[in-house]
Formats: C-alpha cells, structure tokens, sequence
C-alpha cells in the first residue's frame, strides 16, 4: 500500500479581529463622545509618571490618572472613561499626576 504524504497544516491566523463599528463605542462610551467632540486623551510617560492617562479639552484638564501597579491598560482608559464622565456631568475633575495648589494665607 502507497502512503499518502500529508501536507503540513497551515500557520495560525495573524489577522487582527476587526470590531464592528456598532460595537466599538460600547466600550468606552464616555471617551468615545468626548474625542467625537474634539476632546483628547494622551497615554504615556509623562515627566517622571511611567504610566499616564489625561484627558483634556481646549480649555481644561479634566482627568490626569497615574498607572496603578498591576493596573491593565484596559482598566486605566475604564477609569478615565468613568473620570471623564464625573468631569463632564458634575464638573468633579481629577488629578492624580499634580501637586495640589495651596492657597496663599
């Protein structure tokens, strides 16, 4: 009896999963309208904070969050996304990057 040969299986998929626009705002409702509305995040070193999450607007800051240790990427823009809702809704901003500033006596 003749063998067959067996061709080799093919390599895994490298394709990035594509999210379907109907879903995509779902995630970070918050952020989603606020960078709609020509709001903007940035996310990285900023000074001597490894790890940072702001959100601004042309006039204000309204949510500067540091890294928590073992905090995920995914749970740092969650908690921006709640922050800069709080920001928006009760004008309660956060800053967890800067020095508070103390009134002169």
């Amino acid at each position: 009896m003749a063998t067959r040969s067996r061709k080799p299986a093919p390599p895994p998929s490298r394709r990035v999963r594509v999210v379907p626009a109907a879903t995509a705002g779902r995630f970070l409702p918050t952020l989603e309208e606020f960078i709609a509305g020509d709001g903007q995040i940035s996310i990285g070193t900023i000074g001597p904070v490894s790890c940072a999450a702001i959100a601004s607007d042309e006039h204000n800051i309204l949510a500067a969050l540091k890294r928590r240790p073992d905090e995920t990427l995914q749970q740092l823009l969650e908690r921006l996304d709640r922050a800069v809702q709080l920001a928006l809704e009760d004008e309660i901003f956060t800053d967890e990057i800067n020095a508070p500033i103390k009134a002169p006596r």
